[in-house]
């Protein structure tokens, strides 16, 4: 289905009901929002592991305006912080209060924006596999570790100067390193992917890179879980480190998967949920 925020239809999509009888009265579920990585993605990588967590909330996926079946809206307004307001204004088009926001990669750049402009918002925030601030550097020597030399050239081509071609050999040479299980080949044909968002938000001369939510984080008032692979190309150990040091003390939880790469719910699936499913019920 397709929701009006702020100017665009966003795709949206719900896995389960939210109200449940319970006995003799109904149950009200948290909402677990999703919000996919990227930018140029979709929802359907969620789909459909997440589903697992129906039990204790009720799922709730869309598309960023720009990305997958969601309008573009004015592309002046491809910006983390319309990305950020436009997860509040779902939220109130749908009548969602105090959501469990769940940013993967991406999505946990929207996430920040979210939860920092709107910090009495959000129930519970989790950032998986993301970054308060991008080091671009630290992921060219963490290609060239994982991959050789010739990975790290072909990450740094592109990661510098966004174009479509240098993304296409990115994806056939850098992306395999995203994951350390085998990949179901059918999971990245779904995705609908859309380069013109990426070439617009990626690289350290786009928003991408001007981005740093290290100075804003202590304004957060929910309880956050930091999830983080070892192996992460993208998000080398010390972008975690500096995360979790910018977000309150006593409100942050981290999670490290030392045999996950980017792409920790596949490499280590069974606890990467039960965490998330043990982080949804604790009070």
């Amino acid at each position: 289905m397709f929701v009006a925020v702020n100017g665009v239809r966003l795709f949206v999509d719900v896995d389960n009901a939210g109200l449940v009888p319970a006995g003799d009265t109904m149950r009200e579920k948290p909402t677990l929002l999703l919000l996919h990585g990227g930018p140029g993605f979709d929802h359907s990588a969620f789909k459909p592991r997440f589903s697992e967590l129906s039990d204790v909330a009720q799922v709730v996926y869309y598309d960023h305006r720009g990305n997958g079946r969601s309008e573009d809206g004015d592309r002046a307004g491809w910006t983390l912080a319309q990305w950020g307001d436009d997860v509040k204004g779902l939220c109130d088009a749908l009548g969602i209060v105090q959501p469990i926001v769940l940013g993967m990669s991406f999505g946990g750049y929207v996430a920040q924006s979210y939860a920092t402009r709107y910090p009495d918002h959000p129930g519970k925030l989790v950032l998986a596999s993301t970054a308060a601030r991008v080091d671009f550097p630290g992921i060219f020597a963490r290609f060239g570790e994982l991959g050789g030399p010739e990975v790290a050239r072909i990450a740094e081509s592109y990661w510098t100067a966004p174009t479509t071609e240098r993304r296409a050999e990115y994806f056939r040479t850098c992306v395999p390193f995203y994951r350390r299980k085998p990949a179901d080949p059918a999971k990245l044909r779904r995705v609908l992917v859309r380069n013109d968002t990426a070439l617009h938000f990626n690289g350290p001369g786009n928003e991408q890179g001007r981005m740093d939510f290290r100075p804003v984080l202590g304004r957060l008032r929910c309880p956050v879980l930091v999830m983080a692979g070892t192996h992460d190309p993208l998000v080398p150990p010390g972008v975690s480190e500096a995360l979790i040091a910018a977000l309150p003390p006593g409100r942050v939880r981290f999670e490290g998967f030392a045999e996950s790469s980017h792409d920790l719910f596949g490499d280590e699936a069974e606890r990467a949920f039960a965490v998330v499913r043990e982080f949804i019920a604790a009070a």
